[in-house]
């Protein structure tokens, strides 16, 4: 048995990828790393902000923050202003997530709000969403594009 010098799982003696993480052992290391966990050490696998260019970003900022803003608003306005940007899309995409999640957990609430304790609970869930909002706005400000904690988690809407 092998540790996947990545994640640390365990591994078969011939695995040629980490079933966990998907760490490719055939791959050459890197140069300049003393072993494999300080290679990836500074890769998020949640970060894209990498595959959009710096022009687009700078360009369509102002969209991706009125998605996280202005909620269903900020998302008709981002569509109709902006829809040939990819990081605007990657930031529909995301706020669409949080409205789906955020109408569902009311639902939820409405229909079990007899229960007095699973509307309470929906509504600090709610308030910790808005809160991971605010976090999505701060990182469209600085030109970032990050999966949001929770959120990427549900794997609709890819």
């Amino acid at each position: 048995m092998k540790n996947c010098p990545k994640c640390n799982s365990q591994l078969e003696d011939n695995a040629a990828f980490c079933g966990t993480c998907g760490f490719n052992f055939s791959a050459p290391p890197s140069q300049g790393y003393q072993n494999p966990q300080q290679m990836y050490a500074q890769y998020d696998p949640f970060d894209h902000t990498a595959e959009f260019d710096a022009k687009d970003i700078s360009e369509n900022k102002v969209f991706a923050m009125l998605v996280y803003l202005l909620g269903v608003m900020g998302v008709i306005i981002a569509l109709l202003a902006s829809s040939s940007s990819a990081y605007t899309k990657f930031h529909l995409r995301q706020a669409l997530k949080f409205t789906v999640i955020e109408v569902l957990t009311g639902i939820v609430s409405l229909f079990l709000v007899w229960t007095v304790i699973v509307p309470i609970l929906g509504g600090i869930f709610i308030g910790i969403l808005g809160i991971i909002k605010i976090i999505c706005f701060i990182q469209v400000c600085s030109g970032k594009a990050k999966e949001p904690a929770i959120i990427r988690s549900f794997n609709f809407l890819k």
